[in-house]
């Protein structure tokens, strides 16, 4: 289970992303369940981790606007357990989006100092 808090409007998660020659970094990274993809880090931590450029893709932000990113491939330690994900190169405060999310429940208190959990579901 991952745990964490709401504050300020916001709900954040705390998790260890780590790059190719063995450099990690914990970060919190707001839950943003309007982002599809998995995780967004800004250029200075993508640069500091040496994560491979794997792409470029084209995203639709929320205001409706398109615009391209470049797309990178890190380690992620979620639930425990180290996965493979990439990640988009945004200048903004990291966020996790609904891929990472995917098969698992969120419950959120929404309040100050509301607690957050991230539980696996069951396989069905």
């Amino acid at each position: 289970m991952i745990t964490g808090i709401v504050e300020s409007d916001e709900a954040r998660i705390r998790l260890k992303v780590k790059g190719p020659l063995g450099k990690e970094q914990e970060v919190e990274a707001v839950v943003d369940t309007g982002y599809t993809a998995s995780l967004t880090l800004p250029p200075a931590l993508i640069t500091a981790l040496h994560l491979p450029w794997q792409s470029l893709d084209r995203g639709t932000l929320a205001d409706g606007s398109e615009c391209l990113f470049d797309v990178y491939e890190a380690k992620v330690v979620w639930d425990g357990q180290v996965r493979h994900v990439l990640i988009d190169e945004a200048d903004t405060a990291p966020l996790v989006g609904m891929d990472l999310l995917r098969g698992y429940e969120l419950k959120m208190q929404v309040r100050a100092r509301g607690n957050l959990s991230i539980r696996r579901l069951p396989s069905r």
